[in-house]
């Protein structure tokens, strides 16, 4: 009887703790945000200062917001609507606070704006701009919570791929919906870590991912590939407009219209908000459009800490039509328990003065201060007030003073990025926690829908259903369509589906392959750039059958690389043409002949062995190195077939012709040939992610110096040759929106003993109405081999990419994804005359072709013009 008495009591004690002991974070606030007519307010940010987080109301305007016990400052904030700021004791219980806010009032400041005069938000842009450095720049360290929530659906599709979207479970009204939790930690000047510690998904991967904007800053000069408008370079891209003042707490805010100078794609249009006298980010509402998709960004900031603005909610509406099928995705962001630490230079208070209107007091001070050899701290300590340009020119000091003293003060960014392991097994109490707005009926059904389809594909892969998988192993007909085969964790066996082409030395030719892969990862090994050793060996036999020649000929080709280095072997019998680069793509030649009579690819044969070797000995210099012994066939027409047969005339030879030499066919030889290169790129950048560096593109010029040899007598060699050739390559941002890239090529034979014709130096020329090879880099009317040469020789390729030009004036040709480029190509070899190119192109017709019209001169002297198509420049496709 004791025994159950004290049993019974000691349960209810422990009942009574644990009451007590949750007491303390039982409580919270909760309520509804309306507008003053009633209307409830979507999105609308809660922010509690004393925990640096943010919350958002739902679409009934409701919101519940979870707080220990104690006293709470809590602002309610929206764009258009003035902030409240309310006070709130938290106990055991839920506050309850319901409130009305009313639209913002703005009130110009006393200013006149007349004919000629600037507006005054230009004055508030720069010292905006002055302070971006010094933002990036004020913040230590910083942690936080971030929860991501995106849901969307497909609006339309085309007819023919309903069926298959059908089976993937795709339909119009289905919701799609992901949810993330991450923690998140910035440590000055670059580096980036979060960590996902929840995800709760439909399993559907989308492309329209808003992180680039969730953990970007618009304080950097670029921000999802797009300019900011606070970039220094913002005023050539931007237009501002003053439209008031209001006051946000204690506050005075100032609303700037910011107005593309150009429209089109990468510029925003929309509001941007500044904090005066801190100078920074208030919040901010803008539009931009990212190849013919609409992106809608907001942002919410608040003062953590009363120390620095930091963004704390966040949403993003994404849309678009590409293809036939319109899509529409949104996001909601929200930042929690921020902890900051603020770098220790940059505690000091400043008052910035524009240069432009306050001319004298700005001279009074440079004429104070200006002289002063001083660094950034020094200098605050000593003025409170700083002129724009002092500002910018002292942090500017102040960040390569310490790029100086990194260790790696070429690294522009590092990241990490990781998942918990638990991650995806979190319980419904969890996301109940974490969210700050719970789920809608739609996108519960839009979860419901996704586990439906998870347990049928489940149910499918035990055999639970009629319908079976893939098959699996061999198949006959996988011969003719080709197909993948695992034969490890590590190792894969390729069937390619056969092709071919025509030409007239073969006729109809026939190409097959066959593939083996093996790829695996040494961790416990690095290279210089801190990347696991990747190692990947492809062993590929190649057979190639001419039905004009009744000949098989084939060849092995055996690739080896590592992180760092590739080694590759090709060896036995082939067809190559007579400029190794390969101008003339293969079934480009198929067409031209047998359609337009033009057999433009010239081809010899031979018997062969090569070995390449590639290797990056620093993050600046790589060593490429070739050698090959081949013993080379002149081949001749064997075929004058023809699909169309205009002009009624013959086929033209196989041999090239070329303006030195009365005949380029040559007698049957060996030839044994090596080359060395060194490769550098001395101003490259990199950005490290999970501690594995990637070149940023376009970051240093690329400078080459290559020797080639042919070697006489070895192996019966008849050759004898030696060649220098330079390189140089880059491409430059100009102006505004426009791009320049430049490609220099220069060599000399210092010796020239002997040499057949597929030794010269030879010129990416095209005469075919397609472009497949790099538009910076070759010709588009130049005849492939007229001024090949065995002498010296230059060339030069420059184009460059206009936001802005002649059609692209128009705002709706812009937003099509069209831009306009010129481009000039020359060639300085004996007897080329000065060989020049003017072009103008329609780049990203469709987004994806391009449209060039070309005229060449040679002496000066109006030669030819013609028009090509290719595809953008936007796309890359490599072609080989």
């Amino acid at each position: 009887m004791y025994s159950s008495f004290f049993v019974r009591k000691l349960y209810f004690t422990t009942i009574i703790f644990i009451i007590i002991g949750n007491s303390g974070f039982a409580g919270g606030i909760k309520g509804t945000i309306t507008t003053d007519d009633g209307t409830p307010l979507a999105y609308a940010t809660i922010f509690v200062k004393q925990t640096g987080s943010g919350a958002v109301t739902d679409l009934e305007g409701q919101y519940k917001v979870d707080l220990p016990a104690g006293y709470y400052d809590i602002t309610f904030q929206y764009l258009g609507y003035e902030t409240i700021t309310r006070q709130a004791e938290i106990s055991d219980q839920y506050v309850e606070l319901n409130l009305m806010l009313k639209s913002q009032t703005v009130v110009l400041q006393n200013v006149t704006i007349t004919a000629g005069k600037e507006d005054p938000a230009y004055t508030i842009m720069r010292k905006a701009i002055a302070m971006t450095k010094y933002h990036t720049q004020q913040i230590d360290t910083y942690s936080a919570k971030v929860y991501i929530k995106g849901k969307g659906k497909l609006n339309d599709y085309p007819w023919i791929a309903k069926k298959a979207l059908e089976k993937e479970g795709i339909t119009k009204d289905r919701i799609f919906i992901s949810e993330s939790v991450s923690e998140v930690v910035y440590t000055r000047p670059n580096k980036f870590e979060e960590k996902v510690i929840a995800i709760y998904s439909d399993g559907k991967d989308n492309n329209t991912s808003p992180n680039a904007y969730v953990f970007g800053s618009f304080y950097e000069p670029e921000i999802a590939e797009t300019i900011s408008p606070l970039s220094p370079r913002a005023f050539s891209y931007y237009r501002f407009e003053y439209l008031g003042t209001f006051t946000d707490r204690e506050y005075s805010i100032s609303k700037i219209k910011v107005t593309p100078r150009s429209q089109g794609d990468n510029v925003f249009e929309g509001v941007l908000y500044i904090v005066e006298d801190w100078w920074s980010i208030h919040s901010l509402d803008f539009k931009v459009t990212k190849l013919g998709i609409d992106f809608e960004v907001k942002q919410i900031y608040n003062p953590i800490e009363d120390k620095a603005w930091l963004p704390v909610s966040q949403q993003f509406k994404v849309d678009g039509k590409v293809f036939g099928f319109e899509f529409e995705y949104n996001y909601l962001a929200t930042v929690k328990d921020y902890k900051i630490s603020i770098n220790p230079d940059l505690k000091l208070d400043m008052k910035v003065i524009d240069e432009k209107t306050d001319k004298e007091y700005a001279k009074e001070i440079k004429s104070q201060y200006g002289a002063k050899d001083q660094n950034l701290k020094e200098r605050l300590e000593e003025g409170k007030e700083i002129t724009n340009k002092e500002l910018r020119k002292l942090i500017r000091d102040y960040e390569k003073e310490e790029r100086k003293q990194a260790d790696e003060p070429e690294v522009i960014s590092d990241t990490k990025y990781s998942v918990d392991s638990l991650a995806f097994k979190k319980d419904s109490l969890f996301w109940k926690e974490i969210r700050p707005i719970p789920l809608t009926t739609e996108e519960i059904r839009g979860y419901e829908k996704a586990d439906s389809l998870a347990e049928v594909e489940r149910k499918k892969q035990e055999g639970d259903t009629l319908k079976t998988s893939k098959h699996k192993g061999f198949q006959v007909w996988d011969i003719v369509v080709g197909d993948s085969y695992k034969l490890s964790k590590t190792s894969n066996f390729l069937i390619h589906s056969p092709w071919g082409g025509f030409n007239t030395v073969e006729g109809l030719n026939l190409i097959y392959k066959l593939g083996y892969i093996k790829r695996w990862v040494e961790r416990d090994s690095v290279d210089n750039a801190h990347r696991p050793n990747v190692k990947r060996l492809e062993i590929t036999p190649i057979g190639r059958y001419a039905f004009g020649r009744e000949k098989l000929t084939g060849m092995l080709r055996v690739d080896y690389r590592t992180t760092n280095s590739r080694l590759a072997f090709e060896g036995g019998r082939y067809v190559q043409q007579f400029n190794a680069d390969e101008p003339i793509h293969p079934l480009v030649n198929t067409f031209t002949t047998l359609f337009m009579e033009r057999n433009l690819m010239k081809l010899y044969e031979q018997d062969f062995v090569k070995i390449d070797y590639r290797r990056q000995l620093s993050t600046i210099f790589t060593v490429v190195a070739s050698g090959s012994l081949a013993k080379r066939y002149e081949l001749f027409n064997t075929s004058d077939f023809k699909l169309v047969d205009r002009n009624k005339e013959t086929y033209s030879s196989n041999e090239p012709v070329n303006k030195l030499l009365v005949t380029t066919g040559f007698q049957n030889h060996n030839a044994l040939i090596g080359s060395v290169a060194i490769e550098a790129k001395p101003w490259q950048k990199f950005r490290i992610r999970n501690g594995i560096r990637y070149s940023v593109q376009n970051s240093s010029p690329l400078f080459t110096i290559n020797y080639k040899k042919g070697i006489k007598d070895a192996f019966n060699s008849n050759v004898d040759f030696d060649l220098i050739e330079v390189g140089y390559k880059q491409s430059i941002r100009i102006g505004i929106r426009g791009k320049l890239d430049i490609a220099l090529k220069g060599g000399k034979f210092i010796n020239n003993s002997k040499m057949y014709f597929m030794d010269y130096a030879h010129f990416l020329g095209n005469q075919t109405p397609f472009i497949t090879t790099d538009p910076v880099g070759s010709f588009r009317l130049l005849e492939y081999y007229l001024y090949s040469t065995k002498d010296k020789y230059f060339t030069g390729n420059i184009h460059y990419h206009f936001r802005k030009f002649l059609i692209t004036q128009f705002p709706l040709i812009r937003l099509t994804g069209i831009t306009e480029n010129i481009f000039v190509n020359y060639l300085a070899s004996p007897l080329s005359n000065d060989y020049t190119e003017l072009g103008y192109s329609l780049d990203g017709i469709l987004r994806i072709f391009r449209l060039e019209g070309v005229v060449s001169f040679s002496g000066g002297n109006y030669q030819a013009y013609g028009f090509r198509i290719g595809v953008a420049t936007s796309v890359g496709v490599n072609f080989d």
